[in-house]
C-alpha cells in the first residue's frame, strides 16, 4: 500500500482497521516532501511537531476502538494566507514573513476538529495576488506535471502539493479563480464554493467581496468531504451564510440523467486553444452520453469581466492592504527618520512589485474625482454580469466553460507582462463577482502531456448538483 496515493476514505479507513496508524502515514508525506519538495517549492513551513501531535491523538482513538471523525489522520496542506494559531503565516510576502497568528482561521481549526493532520503551510503569490506563483516572496513553485512550467496561481503551493502526493488534500483561496486555475495547471480538483458558504475568518484579506476559501483534491469526493467539514455559519464572520449544508456525499451519486448542462458562446470564442477547446468539447459530449441535456445559454456581459475584476478586486485590496503598515507587526523598516517615512520605507521595502501595482490602481480607482467612472461602474457591471448568470440558471442547472484558455505556460513566460497574466483568469473572475459556485476537474491532456481543465458553475449555494455533475464525469472516465 502507497501510503501517499490514498485518499481520505482509504486513508482513514486503513487507520480505523489498523493496517497502518496515522503516525506511519505522517511520516510517509514528511519523508515525500523531503525528498520532492527541493525541486517543487510547494511549502514554506512544515509543521511537523504539531502534526505527530494530532496523528498521536488518532492513533489512540484507533487503538482504543473508538470511530475516527471524519478526517481522521489524513495529512492536509493549508495556504499560507489563512492564520494557523502559533505557526508563521506569511501570505507568501516579506512584510508578514515572521507574523505569528495567536488564532486559527475558522476552516483551519475545523479540519482540525475533524482529524485532518495539518503537514504545513503551502506557498502562494504575495497576497494571493498573481495567477503563476511566481509572485510568491520566498520562492516560486514549480508544476509537478513539468517543472518548467508554472503550477497556476495563487493556490500553487496547495494544488502542487496535492498533484505531488505531498498531501492528500489542500486548503486554497480563490479570489479570480486561485483554486480553479491551478487546479487545471496541475490536474487536480479544485473546488470554489458559493461565497459565504465558509467562514473567511482568519483568512488574510485580498479582496474581501471576493475572496471564498475552498479545497483542492484528487477526486471529486474528496473536495465533497472536505467541503462538508469547513461549510457552515460562523458567529466570527457576518458574512457567511447561515443556510443549511447539504449531504455532499450522499448527493453525489445520484444520476445526471435529465440534467440541462449550459454552454455559453462567450466562453469558446477568440484566445482558447484548440487542444484545451477539443478536450472541453468531448467533456460536453461525454456529459451528453450520461443523459444531461446540452443547452445553449448566453453571457453577454462576459468581455467586461476582467476590467470590472481588476477594478473591484485592486480597489479592495487597496483598502485592505492599508493595514500593513509597520506599526502593529509585520516587517518595519530599520532606517526611518519619521513616522510618515517608516510608513514609505515599509510598504516600499515589503512589499513586491505586484502588490505594489495593485495598490496603486486601487488606490487610484478610489480616489476623489474618480471613483465614480471607475470603482461605482465597475459594480454596476459587476450586477450585470450576475444577472447574467441568473438567468441562464433559469434554463439549466449547470455550466460547463473551460477552466482556462490554455494549459500551463512556462515560468518567466507571462512576468513581465501584467495583462497576458491576468488574461489566464478570463474563464474564472465571472464567478467570483457573481458569488457562484464552481469546480475545475482534470479532462483531458495536451499533445505535451499537459493537463487541462473543465469547469462546472452552479447555482448560488448549489455546490451538490456541481459535485454531482463533476463525479458522473469522473466516474465515467474511470469506467
Amino acid at each position: 500500500m502507497d501510503l501517499n496515493l490514498l485518499t481520505i476514505d482509504s486513508a482513514r479507513s486503513a487507520i480505523q482497521e489498523r493496517k497502518t496508524t496515522s503516525m506511519s502515514l505522517v511520516e510517509s508525506f514528511y519523508s515525500r516532501i523531503q525528498k520532492e519538495d527541493s525541486a517543487i517549492g510547494a511549502y514554506l513551513t512544515l509543521t511537523k511537531e504539531r502534526a505527530l501531535e494530532q496523528a498521536d491523538r488518532i492513533d489512540r482513538m484507533a487503538a482504543e476502538g473508538k470511530p475516527l471523525p471524519p478526517l481522521g489522520g489524513v495529512p492536509v496542506a493549508i495556504k499560507d494566507v489563512m492564520c494557523t494559531r502559533g505557526v508563521r503565516t506569511t501570505a507568501g510576502s516579506k512584510i508578514l514573513e515572521n507574523f505569528i497568528p495567536p488564532h486559527d482561521s475558522t476552516a483551519v481549526a475545523r479540519l482540525e476538529a475533524a482529524g485532518a493532520v495539518v503537514l504545513g503551510k503551502a506557498n502562494c503569490d504575495e497576497f494571493a495576488m498573481g495567477s503563476s506563483n511566481e509572485n510568491s516572496a520566498f520562492h516560486p513553485v514549480r508544476n509537478p506535471r513539468d517543472s518548467s512550467r508554472v503550477p497556476g496561481g495563487s493556490s500553487g503551493g496547495s494544488a502542487a502539493a496535492v498533484a505531488a502526493d505531498m498531501a492528500v488534500v489542500a486548503l486554497g483561496s480563490d479570489t479570480g479563480g486561485s483554486i480553479r486555475q491551478p487546479a487545471s495547471f496541475c490536474g487536480v480538483v479544485g473546488l470554489m464554493p458559493t461565497y459565504g458558504r465558509v467562514s473567511r475568518y482568519g483568512l488574510i484579506a485580498f479582496a474581501s467581496s471576493l475572496d471564498h476559501i475552498g479545497p483542492l483534491a484528487k477526486t471529486v469526493t474528496d473536495a465533497a468531504l472536505v467541503l462538508r467539514t469547513i461549510a457552515g455559519r460562523d458567529p466570527m464572520d457576518s458574512t457567511s451564510a447561515d443556510v443549511p449544508v447539504p449531504d455532499y456525499i450522499a448527493a453525489l451519486n445520484h444520476p445526471v440523467s435529465g440534467l440541462r448542462i449550459g454552454v455559453a458562446k462567450e466562453y469558446f470564442g477568440d484566445g482558447l486553444d484548440s487542444e484545451v477547446r477539443k478536450a472541453v468539447e468531448d467533456a460536453i459530449q461525454a456529459l451528453a452520453r450520461l443523459g444531461c441535456e446540452v443547452v445553449s445559454v448566453s453571457l453577454p456581459h462576459t468581455e467586461y469581466a476582467i476590467p470590472t475584476y481588476y477594478i473591484v478586486a485592486t480597489a479592495e485590496a487597496s483598502s485592505n492592504l492599508a493595514r500593513f503598515d509597520g506599526v502593529r507587526y509585520g516587517y518595519r523598516a530599520k532606517q526611518a527618520r519619521t513616522l510618515s517615512d517608516m510608513y514609505r520605507r515599509t510598504r516600499d521595502e515589503a512589499f513586491g512589485a505586484e502588490v505594489k501595482r495593485r495598490i496603486m490602481l486601487g488606490t487610484y480607482a478610489l480616489s476623489a474625482g474618480y471613483y465614480d467612472a471607475y470603482y461605482l461602474k465597475a459594480q454596476k457591471v459587476r450586477t450585470l454580469l450576475t444577472r447574467d448568470f441568473d438567468e441562464a440558471f433559469k434554463k439549466v442547472d449547470a455550466i460547463v466553460t473551460p477552466t482556462c484558455p490554455t494549459a500551463a505556460f512556462k515560468l518567466g513566460e507571462k512576468v513581465n507582462d501584467p495583462l497576458a497574466m491576468y488574461l489566464a483568469d478570463i474563464y474564472t473572475v465571472t464567478a467570483d463577482l457573481a458569488g457562484i459556485p464552481g469546480i475545475s476537474i482534470p479532462c483531458g491532456k495536451t499533445r505535451e502531456n499537459l493537463p487541462i481543465g473543465l469547469q462546472i458553475l452552479g447555482k448560488h449555494f448549489d455546490e451538490a448538483t456541481i459535485l454531482r455533475v463533476a463525479n458522473a464525469y469522473e466516474s465515467a472516465g474511470r469506467n
